[in-house]
């Protein structure tokens, strides 16, 4: 599982992501797939720039507040840690491994849209745990009924 953050230069918006996957080595490229019910698609659909982060297992609570709660009507960044990052996309700092992607293409597959990065920035933390896995969360209520 992953959290990806954005902004629009006017709202902040960051959800709890599942689909994603690394798509091509050379050139380096990210996809990530967003429901059209967020309200993180809406802020993404004027963004230039996603950050990704990687949720390790003891990242349960970052998951529930990304995933159960909607930008609709709670700021989620009232309630975590975080800094502005490439393009003053939120960074959560409970996050050690993350990377910033500029979005190049937007791709609809369905009730979801595949947004497709190019990583610009990011860490690569050593010490990292098991990433955080769609079982782990599978009870969260989502913040956005589909």
């Amino acid at each position: 599982m992953f959290v990806v953050t954005t902004t629009d230069g006017r709202r902040r918006a960051g959800c709890l992501v599942g689909f994603a996957a690394q798509c091509s080595i050379d050139p380096p490229r990210f996809m990530v797939w967003l429901s059209k019910n967020n309200h993180t698609f809406e802020v993404a659909a004027r963004a230039a720039t996603l950050v990704v982060h990687r949720l390790d297992a003891s990242a349960r609570e970052l998951a529930e507040l990304f995933g159960s709660h909607t930008g609709f009507d709670t700021d989620k960044f009232t309630r975590c840690a975080w800094h502005p990052g490439p393009g003053g996309v939120p960074v959560l700092d409970d996050c050690a491994g993350w990377f910033a992607g500029e979005i190049l293409s937007r791709h609809d597959t369905g009730d979801h849209v595949g947004l497709l990065l190019r990583p610009v920035d990011g860490t690569t933390a050593a010490g990292l745990g098991p990433q955080l896995g769609f079982q782990s969360v599978r009870d969260l209520s989502p913040g956005n009924e589909a």
